[in-house]
């Protein structure tokens, strides 16, 4: 029986689950039909190339409701990513402080413009960068500080704003699990310099493949869009401003296709619902695991009282990396596909030769610990119960 430490648990019954044969996957897209037909009538318009009616529909509604200054959709996170690294100015040898629980876009975006990756420690129970391991890694060479709003949950922003505006640096939020999630009342996105999210079939709202950049801070607003458009001035040519465009920067091809965007403007028109439902299925796994936490089984989310919660992902988290792996294969014989997450980036096969050799033992707790449970729009609540009754006849 799995223990943590030398402590033996008392699970307590919540009735047998049904004696049924059930498969829930971890992940089920929510395909609206009005969405494929969005699409046909993108394309039946004659125009499916970047920049389009729909492309800017959805700029238009982040800007409208979130806040952001200006919104481009791009082909992914990770392009997002890179253009708030172009953005930052980023060259050779600067430093870059962001945490090691991350998916590989984040670092990815930077040391491709020549950074040197100082990674950060997470908090001790939360997955999210500790600002005070932030604090410790600034150097004069530091240019930017790069957060993860892990699961959708927000990081602590007013002490790294103070050291940003201390130090004269940059803050990006990597918020690709943050749409529609809240720090102390602001938008996710919205409190960096640049925002980035990400539309990949896994989030709240997709359109299979996609992102977005949030540019929060006027002075980088214009060279944005040039750099969004291949480096050329074409987006102030469409809007009359100019009589001709040209390469006037740097930049790269990072506009999705309008068919895209027709798909993703569907489901920004029921994101309510669509929220709704993600986060009632949230609460439900937090109400269900209560008694495997307060039995010392497992540990759920912590919510911070300045934080959200909007639904993006449920995990828990085992007191080992042994007990991680017993627990998705329990869960897998029984028809429940559940997951880890990240490996470190600072002991990856490629980052370990240029990591300082600093241990970050929250962050390697995290990424042995970690369990992300099925999650999606159409998940039911009787599947909710089964995975909970699951989990509970693993520690009994």
């Amino acid at each position: 029986m799995p223990v943590r430490g030398d402590r033996k648990k008392t699970v307590p019954s919540s009735g047998e689950s049904r004696d049924v044969a059930m498969t829930i996957p971890f992940n089920k897209p929510h395909y609206p039909l009005k969405g494929a037909l969005a699409v046909v009538q993108a394309t039946l318009s004659g125009t499916i190339s970047g920049n389009g009616r729909y492309t800017k529909l959805c700029q238009a509604f982040f800007e409208k409701n979130y806040g952001f200054r200006k919104s481009l959709l791009t082909t992914s996170c990770s392009d997002a990513l890179e253009m708030a690294a172009l953005l930052s100015g980023i060259k050779q040898g600067d430093e870059v402080i962001m945490p090691s629980y991350t998916f590989v876009s984040t670092a990815n975006a930077f040391l491709l413009r020549g950074a040197v990756i100082r990674f950060a420690d997470t908090l001790p129970g939360i997955p999210n960068i500790d600002p005070e391991a932030v604090r410790t890694l600034i150097t004069p060479k530091t240019r930017a500080i790069v957060v993860v709003h892990y699961s959708g949950i927000a990081c602590d922003m007013d002490p790294i704003l103070a050291l940003a505006a201390e130090h004269h640096l940059l803050v990006i939020e990597d918020a690709a699990h943050a749409i529609d999630s809240y720090y102390k009342g602001r938008p996710l996105g919205s409190i960096g310099q640049f925002g980035t999210f990400s539309f990949h079939e896994t989030k709240n709202i997709f359109c299979g493949e996609g992102g977005m950049l949030a540019v929060n801070d006027e002075q980088f607003v214009r060279r944005a869009e040039i750099i969004w458009e291949k480096g050329t001035n074409r987006a102030a040519f469409y809007r009359g401003e100019i009589d001709k465009y040209g390469w006037v920067d740097t930049g790269s091809s990072f506009l999705p296709s309008d068919a895209l965007a027709a798909f993703l403007h569907t489901q920004l028109m029921l994101l309510p619902r669509i929220q709704d439902r993600r986060k009632q299925a949230w609460y439900r796994y937090h109400e269900a695991l209560r008694p495997l936490e307060e039995a010392g089984c497992l540990k759920r989310p912590v919510v911070p009282d300045y934080a959200t919660v909007n639904g993006n992902m449920y995990f828990v988290e085992t007191s080992s990396i042994d007990e991680r792996d017993r627990l998705i294969t329990h869960l897998k014989n029984h028809g429940v596909m559940a997951v880890f997450h990240y490996p470190p980036l600072h002991t990856s096969q490629y980052f370990t030769p240029l990591h300082d050799g600093r241990p970050l033992p929250h962050t390697e707790h995290f990424s042995d610990t970690i369990v992300r449970l099925p999650f999606y729009f159409s998940l039911k609540k009787s599947q909710i119960q089964f995975v909970a009754d699951t989990i509970r006849r693993f520690y009994q």
